[in-house]
């Protein structure tokens, strides 16, 4: 921890010494834009997942808290606050919740804006937890459902987003390092790639589409990829905060702690407020 907040802090002052920055607290926007497809990402709304019985509901915000400006270089610092979780439907309008994970943690951004393309990094420092919910509890059979009892997981760790894009079109690789994590048969690297593009030019003007797809490998006993593509459109400028319609299909280990160790196979509806 002293280390990451050493390198933040190191970054902050180096672009705070020129004379030509402009320093802003609370900025409106992210410096670096989310990832379509990257799973942890700040959203608030849910995925209906097609052709099965849960729901996930996504609770979350990123936020810029400083940001340094230096020609076409930005600098910022923000703040991580996630949920997701996950519902079961049931008629008459229930939906128990079965699952519940969460995220906290902090990040710096670094962008270098060219005329037609820019680049640059995502850091992160994060914990996060998992638990069982009352929703995964038989009360008839006194007994967790699926003989699954809840148990310790937990991670902190540290991850690096480089990026580049050129016009609409975005590449990023990502690097994972959890150096704590509970179960320990979870390995403590995770490794990914990804892009994202944004149709600007699409005829009807009141919406983009956007197209996106990560691939994301870690140990697990064994390693085991994931995969996640995704479509859909946004209402709203594409790069900034707005409101999206997405179909995902997701093919891997499950993105909640408590089910960590399951291989999921799935297609969702998604709709998402960028808060």
């Amino acid at each position: 921890m002293r280390k990451a907040t050493l390198i933040l802090f190191s970054l902050t002052f180096i672009f705070s010494i020129s004379a030509q920055t402009k320093k802003e607290w609370f900025p409106g926007g992210l410096n670096i834009q989310p990832f379509a497809a990257n799973f942890l990402e700040p959203r608030a709304g849910f995925n209906y997942l097609l052709a099965e019985r849960n729901i996930r509901l996504d609770i979350g915000t990123s936020s810029d808290i400083y940001k340094v400006e230096d020609g076409n270089k930005t600098f910022s610092l923000g703040a991580d606050l996630f949920t997701y979780t996950r519902l079961r439907s049931e008629r008459s309008f229930k939906f128990p919740v079965e699952a519940i994970d969460y995220l906290f943690g902090i990040n710096s951004g670094y962008r270098i804006t060219g005329e037609n393309n820019e680049y640059g990094f995502r850091f992160r420092f994060a914990h996060i937890s998992a638990h069982l919910v009352d929703g995964s509890y038989d009360r008839s059979a006194n007994a967790w459902r699926n003989g699954r009892n809840p148990f310790v997981y937990s991670r902190e760790f540290l991850e690096l987003f480089p990026f580049y894009r050129i016009n609409e079109l975005r590449f990023y690789l990502g690097v994972t390092y959890l150096f704590h994590v509970i179960p320990s048969e979870i390995g403590k690297g995770i490794y990914q790639v990804g892009f994202d593009n944004y149709f600007v030019n699409f005829p009807l003007k009141a919406f983009t589409p956007f197209v996106g797809y990560d691939f994301k490998i870690q140990k697990i006993g064994a390693f085991a990829g994931s995969n996640i593509i995704t479509a859909g459109i946004k209402f709203g400028r594409w790069n900034e905060k707005g409101f999206s319609i997405s179909l995902s299909y997701f093919a891997g280990k499950s993105i909640h702690g408590e089910f960590y160790d399951l291989t999921e196979n799935y297609a969702s509806l998604g709709f998402n407020v960028e808060l």
